[in-house]
């Protein structure tokens, strides 16, 4: 008895399958309710893997369409958005559109020309002192959860996706992202496509999950599907570790309003 808030659709250009093939793998998972959170748009061009600003009422109603032929398997609606820094008010111009259920705060950019997850920029780690770059990455984490703008956080040590880490310890790294988070009381996701990554872990680390466990921060359990055959990926091996950790319950969302699931 799960759920899953991190399903993308078509619109944002990397992800295949229609919403209902999701909802569908979901059911036949087991997974108690589900949740769409496809990449924002933005108020200007700005890559090719999200939705334009012009595409949004086709997301709804894709969402909508769906919980039509769905009406007792419950969707929740929300959006995966880019924390881009001196962009805040188009987050918030967004908000006003749509009646979210949740909006997830993600750091995929570390520079404006940088997503630091594209398979397409791999050259720039041999470029880049990687110390630094986890440094920048998890700065803008902190100030991500300082926004007041999400209601949770995506896959906290993204950075780690090609493999790329700092020969030390990386508790360094996190104390400050994790603070934040408490202070704002928000929730971060135990996101199980690093396991289909090339760093084959899920974001975060059990270290990352353990410094949060101390500091009460709750969690949810996503999949970041990018496919119908992703929904609920994982799990298993997702609900292992918070348990391992000391975890025993989730985060639903209503509204942008947190709802405790014990485990």
């Amino acid at each position: 008895m799960i759920f899953d808030y991190h399903l993308h659709t078509p619109l944002c250009g990397h992800a295949v399958g229609q919403p209902r093939e999701y909802v569908m793998k979901a059911i036949e998972r087991g997974l108690i309710e589900v949740g769409f959170s496809d990449h924002n748009p933005t108020a200007f061009y700005f890559d090719d893997w999200r939705m334009r600003l012009d595409q949004l009422d086709e997301y709804l109603e894709l969402i909508e369409e769906t919980r039509a032929e769905f009406p007792h398997f419950p969707i929740r609606l929300g959006l995966e958005c880019d924390f881009l820094l001196g962009h805040e008010e188009h987050i918030r111009y967004l908000t006003t559109l749509a009646p979210w259920d949740y909006l997830i705060g993600a750091v995929h950019y570390i520079s404006k020309d940088w997503d630091i997850d594209n398979p397409a920029k791999l050259d720039r780690w041999k470029e880049s002192d990687v110390e630094e770059v986890w440094t920048e990455y998890f700065s803008l984490y902190t100030k991500m959860a300082c926004s007041g703008l999400f209601d949770f956080l995506a896959h906290p040590d993204l950075v780690k996706k090609f493999n790329h880490k700092p020969h030390q310890d990386l508790s360094s790294f996190y104390k400050e992202s994790l603070t934040a988070m408490a202070d704002h009381k928000l929730a971060f996701e135990i996101n199980t496509a690093g396991l289909r990554k090339p760093v084959k872990e899920i974001y975060p680390e059990k270290r990352f999950l353990e410094m949060a466990f101390k500091k009460r921060i709750p969690i949810l359990i996503s999949s970041d599907a990018h496919s119908p055959s992703e929904v609920g990926s994982d799990f298993d091996i997702a609900l292992d570790l918070i348990r391992e950790v000391g975890y025993r319950e989730l985060t639903l969302f209503r509204s942008r309003k947190k709802v405790v699931f014990p485990l």
